[in-house]
């Protein structure tokens, strides 16, 4: 089995004051480890580049692009869908972030700032940026659920166009206007 791609970098290594570009491009080997790991069928083409920049005296700053081409199975038919990825990828490396010990916490309204680690894997965020970017529910053209209805023997079955919540207002609007004709 194939291993998942690795980029570290030493962020003491890098200069303090330009950015430090990055281009991360993983063979074929390494794409289907990350399919599997993302749980879908493949990945033909996968790119992450970008710099990494320092920000004051000791944060840093990501600033990428993900392109990619992911195989994933249709929710409907199980038939493999393909679908093109480009998604810009931002990240803030924080020195002085708090640490939380509480059991809730509220989420900043920056989702993008991480605390400041001492060695940055770039395939690792290049994984979770495109674990992230995945379509939730990938369908094949032309695929369709349909409509069943299951009842009891002798009675009417409910469709889905009754089940909406206010269908049965609806009705009750269209007779009372009925009425007053």
């Amino acid at each position: 089995m194939a291993q998942l791609p690795s980029s570290h970098l030493r962020l003491a290594d890098l200069s303090s004051r330009e950015p430090t570009a990055f281009d991360l491009s993983p063979t074929a080997q390494e794409r289907a480890a990350v399919a599997d790991a993302l749980g879908i069928i493949g990945i033909r083409k996968l790119r992450f580049s970008g710099t990494l920049a320092p920000l004051g005296r000791s944060d840093w700053e990501l600033k990428g692009d993900i392109g990619a081409t992911v195989v994933q199975a249709c929710v409907v038919t199980l038939d493999p869908v393909a679908t093109r990825i480009d998604e810009a990828v931002r990240r803030s490396y924080m020195a002085d972030l708090p640490d939380v010990e509480a059991n809730e916490i509220e989420m900043p309204e920056d989702d993008t700032i991480e605390a400041l680690p001492a060695a940055l894997d770039l395939a690792a965020v290049m994984i979770e940026a495109l674990a992230l970017a995945l379509p939730p529910y990938p369908r094949a053209e032309g695929a369709d659920l349909g409509e069943t209805v299951y009842t009891e023997p002798g009675k009417q079955a409910m469709t889905d166009e009754q089940a909406k919540p206010f269908a049965g207002l609806a009705g009750l609007r269209d007779s009372l206007e009925n009425k007053g004709d």
